[in-house]
């Protein structure tokens, strides 16, 4: 017979299931219209110039008039969304950054010819930038308050001159020089507070803005904290390399910032206590640790805690140490890695057809890796880490980052904005290489072009594959050439490699590679830390959302990254070192060969920039026993005009003073890739004889066809 109980409970679950349905279809429909709704925001930016100013009176001598644009399968919206969408980085308070002057002067840091003197590309007030932001430069809000920080576009915008007309061009290298920037900036905070006058300005105008703050003494006690932050940043990451124009060190920069924020109490009174001097003595006794880090207790340390602990090393009250500079110099280089490695800021046509991203390919660009690889490009530019220890319980982020069984967790909380990192990846998709634009630049010689394509096939194509620019199926494999095999500077890639750190709760953890997991030790390489690291922020839902909407967008950022995504794994082409159990990470000691579509528009060549135009990489590099009368690439050369030779195909690299480019030491070397001048073998073994001057410059006209 039925039962009449089980009736009754069908009967009671209908009205449940009903609703529950209803509810799926409202959140479904909620999700469509808020989709919809960003689409149409997307689009609301149309200036007629993309915001683009001209510069009558620019840095170098190189002043233009308003930028152009060319075809690159985006429109003035495209361009105008990305300049301006935050992914979470957090430099400096935003009113501080609009009311802060110049250290030498009372004109405003982020005026138009300051920025361009570093290279940064001036803008006027539009939609999405109602304050006028450089290129790259916007209003992040996080948890309340509003910060100035980075977006993609600020290195990886370009701009081409010639004879006063510009060239605007999206995802190409940018010329800038964030180190000078933030050396500048750091500058131009403390001399605000050293100077009543400029102080009284700023805090009058800080005030002013009526946004975040509303005290003069609360003005005062956070403009000391920031100074604090960026010296502090500087000191971490100064590097006896000078980076100049057009390059940036952000790996190294990267790994600094995870090493500062991963390590733990337990793991820095070690560190401290085995600490020597130049005599073989300790420097720090046991106690003097103690009294350091009393009252430190984190299993992560934030900015404000490595401040203390800073003040306390140089103080000598209370039996503090009183370490001079050098000694502090000395505790830097033991937790830190110095980034000594610049390369340049890579272009990002075809950045999401690719298989494998970055100069030596250690980002695998199938399933979620754009997401963990743009989470570790915000954490280098200056995203808000709020790690903290979390006591056990279940979580996504310590489940995936190997924490389980550890007695605290790390809880990867921060200013990282997932939602807007895939929609940035998945709106570069439709990013295309600028085509040569002969009515500026002239017309390009189709003879000579002929007879470079020839050449091409020859020396170039088995490792830079040729493409078609707008194929919406097209899929770039990057050909893994070994450092001893390539011959061009060989610092980046052997950083990632040999670089190490301490890995605070993550030791003693199981950590993926591609031959096997692996157990962290206290000393581990900062590559699988900075992996784990990122693993841990692409599973934290946004704090700064309600508790339902930031883990549906978590949830859809996820799917989106997951199943948009058409790269799949495959193993890396090319010739390199494969990775072993006793060498997981043997495959990085290597670089990328990519197409070189628009390759026009990306000096300076090399993955270090050491080479100033296409026809100097055709060149040898000069070696000692070289005679003193043949051609050479140049061992020094300018960097910082954006003045364009449509000859050699490159920026001006004489004439002005601007950042002097040496080619002698680690890092900065113009060595290697020299298969033009017959000296680099071909995948096959091959080494082809030297061409000809005609036949570099027939080479030449051929790649500006890209």
């Amino acid at each position: 017979m039925p039962n009449p109980r089980s009736h009754r409970t069908i009967k009671s679950f209908k009205p449940v299931l009903k609703w529950s349905l209803w509810l799926i279809l409202l959140v479904l429909i909620a999700m469509a219209l808020l989709f919809a709704g960003g689409k149409l925001y997307q689009n609301w930016d149309q200036d007629p110039d993309r915001g683009a100013i001209p510069m009558p009176t620019s840095a170098f001598g190189d002043s233009y008039s308003t930028p152009v644009y060319l075809e690159q399968g985006w429109s003035r919206s495209d361009s105008l969304w990305f300049y301006n969408t935050t992914q979470g980085s957090a430099l400096m308070p935003y009113d501080f950054f609009l009311a802060l002057e110049q250290a030498e002067s009372d004109a405003l840091f982020r005026s138009d010819a300051n920025m361009d003197y570093y290279r940064y590309l001036p803008q006027k007030p539009t939609f999405f930038n109602p304050d006028g932001l450089p290129v790259g430069f916007v209003k992040e809000s996080y948890r309340g308050k509003d910060y100035i920080g980075f977006t993609c576009a600020a290195c990886h915008t370009g701009q081409v001159n010639y004879q006063g007309q510009a060239i605007r061009i999206d995802g190409a290298p940018a010329m800038a020089d964030m180190v000078g920037f933030l050396v500048g900036l750091e500058k131009s905070l403390f001399a605000t507070l050293d100077d009543e006058q400029k102080r009284e300005r700023f805090v009058e105008h800080v005030l002013a803005q009526n946004n975040d703050y509303r005290r003069r003494e609360q003005v005062l006690e956070h403009l000391q904290k920031w100074a604090d932050n960026i010296q502090m940043y500087n000191t971490i990451n100064h590097s006896h390399v000078d980076y100049g124009y057009a390059r940036l060190d952000a790996f190294g920069r990267i790994y600094n910032r995870v090493l500062q924020h991963v390590l733990n109490r337990h793991h820095l009174a070690k560190l401290l206590r085995r600490i020597e001097t130049p005599d073989g003595e300790y420097l720090l006794t046991k106690e003097q640790v103690e009294q350091v880090l009393n009252g430190i207790n984190g299993t992560v340390l934030h900015d404000d805690e490595f401040r203390l602990i800073s003040e306390r090393l140089q103080s000598s009250e209370n039996g503090y140490p009183g370490l001079g500079q050098r000694d502090m110099l000395r505790i830097r280089d033991a937790i830190f890695n110095e980034p000594n490695a610049p390369v340049s800021y890579p272009f990002l046509w075809d950045i999401t057809h690719s298989d494998y991203i970055q100069w030596n390919g250690v980002a695998n660009n199938a399933g979620m890796g754009p997401l963990g690889r743009n989470a570790g490009e915000v954490i280098g530019v200056f995203g808000k880490l709020d790690w903290e220890a979390k006591d056990p319980g279940f979580s996504l982020s310590a489940h995936l980052t190997g924490q389980r069984n550890k007695r605290q967790r790390i809880a990867f909380t921060s200013s990282i904005d997932l939602v807007n990192l895939q929609r940035l990846e998945a709106h570069l998709g439709r990013l295309q290489s600028p085509e040569w634009p002969q009515e500026i630049l002239g017309t390009i010689d189709q003879e000579k072009a002929e007879r470079g394509e020839r050449l091409y096939s020859r020396y170039c194509q088995s490792c830079h594959q040729l493409i078609e620019r707008d194929a919406w199926d097209r899929i770039v494999v990057g050909k893994m050439l070994d450092i001893d095999i390539i011959g061009t500077d060989p610092a980046m890639a052997r950083n990632s490699v040999e670089y190490r750190g301490w890995s605070g709760n993550f030791a003693g953890t199981y950590q993926a590679t591609g031959v096997g997991p692996l157990v962290l030790e206290e000393e581990a390489p900062v590559v699988q830390i900075l992996t784990a690291a990122t693993t841990g922020v692409v599973a934290t839902p946004d704090p700064d959302k309600g508790f339902i909407r930031r883990r549906l967008d978590w949830l859809y950022t996820l799917g989106l990254s997951f199943f948009e995504n058409k790269i799949k794994y495959s193993v890396r082409s090319g010739d390199y070192r494969p990775d072993t159990t006793a060498q997981p990470y043997n495959s990085l000691l290597s670089y990328k060969a990519r197409p070189l579509n628009g390759i026009w528009a990306t000096a300076p060549y090399l993955h270090n920039g050491s080479v100033p135009t296409l026809y100097d990489l055709l060149l040898p590099a000069k070696r000692p026993d070289d005679p003193e009368d043949g051609e050479y690439r140049p061992d020094e050369f300018m960097v910082g005009s954006r003045e364009f030779d449509p000859i050699k195909v490159g920026f001006r690299s004489d004439g002005y003073e601007g950042f002097r480019f040496r080619t002698l030491r680690r890092g900065d070397s113009n060595a290697g890739h020299e298969y033009a001048a017959g000296r680099t073998p071909q995948l096959n073994g091959e080494v082809l004889p030297p061409l000809s001057e005609q036949e570099r410059w027939d080479l030449v006209e051929f790649l500006k066809t890209l």
